[in-house]
């Protein structure tokens, strides 16, 4: 198995890599995002919760002046959906 061990396997993910705006979250929201990805059960719950994150990260970008944000570079929600 990989690094984690698979302890989350099937929740949504989180981190650098598929949350935009992660630079811009302080430590704590950091966390708390990472715990709340993790709880997901399906991807309809997953992806409701990514477009309200999503948006956040948008307004806070736009008050402080800064970038758009980016399209996040892999599916966060993509291990609850079926193959």
């Amino acid at each position: 198995m990989g690094a984690g061990g698979g302890r989350h396997r099937g929740a949504g993910r989180a981190g650098a890599d598929y949350t935009p705006g992660w630079s811009r979250m302080t430590p704590q929201e950091g966390t708390e995002h990472r715990e709340r990805m993790r709880a997901m059960r399906s991807p309809e719950e997953c992806e409701a919760y990514r477009a309200q994150h999503h948006e956040q990260m948008a307004a806070r970008a736009r008050e402080r002046g800064l970038q758009a944000l980016p399209r996040p570079r892999r599916d966060p929600c993509g291990a609850l959906k079926k193959p």
